[in-house]
């Protein structure tokens, strides 16, 4: 069955039995299906003259054909994850330790408040790429050349795996899921319905998925589970492209575009990215525990380390605009406010790492048994 509903639920789901490892027996019958429609005036275009125009751009989409792996055997998931300990950052490091509603808990229950955190922030991930398959096949439609095309249908096959991947590790491993963040949703609509298709490519390509491809790299570097650093692995070599494939494409768009035009796409660039920052407070976990969710916002915003963190997400996302020449004069200001204007200097996804790119998949113990 579908369910349509207006908006996406607020409430957090028990996916299973994470803890004891009991996985509920479902039935096709026992599944609801639960879809929220979106409308969009989506302009696409044909292509007739099926010629390369574009070397890197064609090698990216080769890349994305070598280079696919399968959430099925690829994964080594027989591998445990233990939830005696929990995730959450070492003391010294914990934004919440000297918070009175989270001193007041038991060691059991910060544990688990630990586990709630993970469990938020992987749920992002996840919405986050269903948001990329959809914006990603959108723009097989809409990108107005034939490299465009073939590259976003390489990637929405890409997004599909990830997908697939974030969404059986909440379910097999972590065993909860929290509703998408309000501001993520908000921009993926915004990027959803928009009829233009280069604020598309602005929006999913140079921000969302930049900031995706440096919170993996960050989680991949602090994850002390091996499950999860596979699984993130996998997936920094496809955004790597992602992101690589946007800067790409819209490098040579933005240089025809008028002033006028460059500066309404610097803006929306800027406003998604001022959104975009309050994605990583877990106000919804707050909520869950019935601590105040401004209290926590405060708490976790003042945090040094916190606020460290949130603008490393940024070390992507600023170089890669500067390299399309989104970084005009009246937004310069406004980055600068915000303490990020001094990535820009850093080097961007247009400078592609062939070699790291064509690196060979790494061959885990699923997949050997599997070719034997």
């Amino acid at each position: 069955m579908v369910k349509f509903v207006d908006a996406p639920s607020r409430n957090v789901q028990r996916l299973s039995d994470a803890v004891s490892d009991v996985a509920p027996k479902l039935t096709p019958e026992d599944v609801e299906q639960v879809a929220e429609i979106f409308h969009t005036p989506l302009t696409g275009s044909y292509t007739w003259n099926y010629q390369e125009a574009d070397q890197k751009l064609r090698k990216l989409y080769r890349l994305g054909k070598e280079r696919n792996w399968n959430a099925e055997l690829d994964v080594d998931w027989t591998q445990t994850v233990s939830r005696t300990e929990s995730p959450m950052v070492a003391t010294g490091e914990n934004p919440y330790e000297d918070w009175a509603p989270f001193v007041a808990l038991s060691a059991a229950q910060k544990t688990e408040f630990g586990w709630h955190n993970h469990a938020w922030t992987m749920s992002q991930f996840l919405h986050g790429e269903q948001g990329a398959l959809l914006v990603s096949s959108q723009l097989v439609s809409c990108a107005p050349t034939y490299d465009g095309k073939l590259y976003a249908a390489s990637q929405t096959f890409d997004e599909a795996r990830h997908v697939e991947v974030f969404a059986r590790y909440l379910r097999d491993k972590v065993g909860v899921m929290y509703p998408v963040n309000k501001h993520l949703k908000a921009l993926l609509d915004k990027i959803l319905t928009d009829p233009r298709w280069d604020l598309k490519f602005i929006g999913m390509q140079l921000i969302i998925e930049s900031l995706a491809l440096a919170a993996f790299h960050v989680q991949h570097a602090m994850a002390a589970e091996p499950l999860l650093r596979d699984i993130l692995g996998l997936v920094i070599r496809d955004e790597a492209r992602h992101v690589a494939f946007g800067v790409t494409y819209m490098e040579q768009f933005v240089k025809a575009l008028s002033p006028s035009e460059i500066e309404d796409r610097a803006q929306f660039a800027f406003e998604a990215c001022r959104v975009m920052r309050e994605r990583i407070v877990p106000t919804d976990v707050f909520e869950f525990y019935g601590f105040d969710p401004e209290e926590g916002r405060r708490r976790f915003l003042a945090a040094g380390q916190m606020d460290s963190f949130r603008n490393l997400l940024f070390t992507r996302i600023m170089p890669n605009l500067q390299k399309v020449g989104l970084l005009t004069p009246s937004v310069t200001p406004k980055y600068e406010e915000l303490g990020l204007l001094h990535f820009a200097g850093l080097p961007s996804d247009g400078d592609i790492d062939w070699a790291e790119l064509a690196k060979p998949l790494p061959k885990y113990a699923t997949n050997q048994k599997a070719a034997e």
